[in-house]
């Protein structure tokens, strides 16, 4: 398979989209002319011309809105938010109405919209440009949620996405835009929307993550590898619906386990994929489940204080160690 980086293989998925579905359509903030803050959809404006891709104000709440009408009308957009952080703007579209409309319909309108958008914190982009929502859409119902770790499941996962008839939040990484992987060429391959996937098979201990820190995680397992150490690694790739059973048969097999996610630890992914542990695999605990996410402060602007306020591999090696206390 040809290695493409995650970028690529986004905006390879967005132009094959387009030719394929005609109801397919782009709309964000300077994604036609400028192509894109993040270069996402370069080179598709020329391609597909302005009522394909389509430049809005800035106005997220507006313009979110007038995809979920779009949608509800058979159309099929794609909605660039160029963080995270600014689909605050556009919350009561998101959550009040594109998450409700086909319950409150009785099932007569779907809402088949897609939200992409990056999240986390990288470089020293300030306080309120370095935020990790994704909890907060994972815990609507009506929404689902996907955050892929790699070029492939980027790909696959958008495709995916853009074929769902429920509205989608897909949720990137910018410290992942450049990195590399397979992906199948001319292949109509999808990533269903559910299913984490054991990136890595091991025997002592399971991590749970995903997007960025998923990355952290597999360099962490090979780290420990040297020292004997096996560590599964369970990548969960969507957080709505959140694939339960995958997390749980790796726990019973390994008997430890370690949750790390981008966010801040409290309320979070971490918590929750905890709970679920506890719930489901408690008498198959050797040792309490660790958690591993950001410290519970704004994000600081200062490169050595926005290091440590960031889960890190480090941290992730302290948490396998202390769960491992008493195995050796």
């Amino acid at each position: 398979m040809p290695i493409i980086t995650y970028r690529q293989a986004l905006n390879n998925t967005l132009g094959e989209e387009l030719a394929r579905d005609e109801n397919v359509l782009l709309m964000g903030e300077e994604i036609g002319l400028f192509q894109g803050s993040y270069r996402i959809t370069e080179g598709l404006l020329e391609t597909f011309g302005p009522r394909r891709v389509v430049d809005t104000p800035i106005a997220e709440e507006g313009f979110v809105g007038l995809a979920i009408g779009a949608a509800m009308l058979g159309l099929r957009p794609v909605v660039e938010i160029m963080t995270i952080n600014f689909v605050l703007v556009a919350i009561d579209q998101v959550v009040n109405h594109a998450s409700k409309i086909h319950y409150m319909f009785g099932g007569q309108v779907r809402v088949p919209l897609v939200i992409r958008t990056p999240s986390g914190g990288t470089g020293q982009l300030g306080a309120t440009h370095s935020q990790s929502f994704e909890n907060w859409f994972a815990y609507c119902p009506g929404l689902k949620v996907v955050a892929p770790a790699t070029p492939y499941d980027a790909k696959g996962l958008l495709r995916a996405a853009i074929r769902d008839d429920d509205p989608v939040i897909f949720i990137e990484s910018l410290a992942l835009y450049d990195t590399k992987g397979e992906v199948p060429d001319n292949d109509d391959y999808v990533v269903p929307i559910g299913l984490a996937e054991v990136k890595r098979p091991g025997t002592d201990v399971t991590v749970i993550s995903y997007s960025r820190m998923t990355a952290v995680a597999l360099q962490v397992a090979q780290r420990l590898e040297q020292e004997g150490i096996s560590v599964e690694v369970v990548d969960l790739r969507s957080l709505r619906p959140l694939d339960r059973p995958t997390i749980i048969r790796s726990v019973k097999k390994t008997n430890r386990a370690v949750v790390i996610a981008e966010d801040w630890y409290s309320y979070g992914m971490t918590a929750e994929i905890a709970a679920t542990i506890q719930e489901e695999a408690f008498d198959d605990l050797d040792a309490p489940v660790q958690r591993v996410a950001g410290l519970e402060v704004p994000l600081p602007y200062a490169k050595d204080l926005s290091a440590i306020s960031k889960p890190s591999a480090n941290s992730l090696i302290h948490a396998i160690r202390t769960v491992l206390e008493g195995k050796r």
